[in-house]
């Protein structure tokens, strides 16, 4: 961590020179300087009376800025492989979020498990192969390049009728897998 850095960012946040917020700390301009350039290190004190000028806690300083990852690569799939159907998660921890998209293989005659109702909606693309849509008491084919909108409020799930494997991307709010 730089710590040179992150004082003067806050020193020119709060529009303080570096002699204007020595005088505040009764340090030097001089070794203000020396701390920004990561030239020298301050004792625990020292940084807690720099920060306190900003009313800014050690802790808050500290606190680890993580960059939020936007895209993702085939490496951060995670994948649960069952008998009748794998899910791919293309998300990673993608369950925390408020969208859990994943790509469902429906293995040849295989089915996904039945969803009990719930407060949410789904969302399908079928990108290869024909399932069958169980929503309900109703059962409506879907084939490759056809998308489905279901609400939670129902039992649901995928089935596949064929010797192929099927392909949907599934995006469901909340997440359910």
């Amino acid at each position: 961590m730089k710590i040179g850095r992150k004082l003067k960012t806050l020193r020119l946040k709060h529009n303080l020179t570096m002699e204007e917020l020595g005088k505040r700390c009764d340090l030097s301009k001089g070794f203000i300087s020396q701390l920004e350039h990561d030239v020298a290190s301050p004792s625990i004190e020292t940084l807690k009376n720099i920060l306190d000028v900003f009313d800014y806690s050690l802790s808050a300083f500290f606190e680890q800025e993580t960059k939020e990852k936007i895209v993702f690569k085939e490496q951060d799939i995670t994948i649960l492989d069952e008998h009748e159907y794998q899910i791919k998660w293309i998300i990673p921890n993608a369950q925390k979020l408020t969208l859990e998209p994943v790509i469902l293989i429906l293995k040849p005659f295989g089915s996904s498990n039945k969803v009990p109702p719930f407060q949410g909606q789904i969302f399908g693309y079928v990108l290869n192969g024909t399932v069958f849509v169980h929503y309900g008491g109703n059962k409506i084919k879907a084939t490759t390049n056809e998308t489905f909108y279901l609400k939670g409020n129902e039992r649901h799930y995928l089935e596949n009728p064929n010797k192929n494997s099927a392909t949907i991307l599934w995006v469901s709010n909340p997440p359910i897998f």
